[in-house]
């Protein structure tokens, strides 16, 4: 059964076939069931309102002296502010990065001008346990930072791990200092 082609304006018989239509209309209609299936996909996938509402916060962090340390939450994680001593830093920065596990140094860990305050998250690398030592009271283990109750991991002042499971440094938010006594995380 040959196919008839429908004349063109010009008479000479070539033109739109109607397969040709039915193709591109079947493609048209395919192609806008795919965006009214993709769209919805697509826009479930942005953060809600309470996740976006604490995707940063800012801190006050005036009242903290010399080898002290707060707690704050940070997507509904504890996050580490403390202010490390001159000895602390001292003692962090005789320590060679390179022989370390996750080398990385106090100002790689650190804002350029403000090494004294260590800024990172409250959960140990290893199993997600809350360490122990962001306030003097606290168990700070042998090397001064913070000791992992759960599966004994120990950090140094600047978050680094020295020993124990624990596979890296405790983790570092994205933050930025807004002012003499503030700081924004996220």
């Amino acid at each position: 059964m040959a196919e008839e082609a429908v004349s063109g304006a010009d008479g000479t018989g070539e033109g739109v076939r109607r397969r040709d239509f039915i193709n591109v209309a079947a493609v048209s209609a395919a192609g806008v069931g795919a965006v009214g299936v993709l769209v919805p996909l697509v826009s479930q996938m942005s953060p809600s309102a309470d996740v976006l509402a604490e995707s940063s916060t800012e801190a006050d962090i005036s009242a903290i002296k010399p080898g002290q340390g707060v707690v704050v939450v940070y997507r509904k994680q504890p996050l580490f502010i403390r202010r490390l001593t001159p000895a602390e830093i001292a003692e962090v920065n005789k320590v060679d990065a390179k022989s370390l596990r996750d080398p990385q140094s106090l100002d790689d860990r650190t804002k350029p001008g403000k090494a004294e305050w260590m800024v990172n998250m409250g959960v140990c690398t290893h199993l997600g346990c809350v360490p122990q030592g962001i306030t003097p009271d606290q168990v700070r283990g042998e090397f001064g930072g913070y000791f992992c109750p759960c599966h004994g991991s120990q950090y140094d002042a600047a978050g680094r791990i020295r020993k124990g499971p624990a596979p890296r440094n405790l983790e570092l938010p994205s933050y930025e200092f807004t002012g003499p006594t503030k700081v924004k995380i996220g």
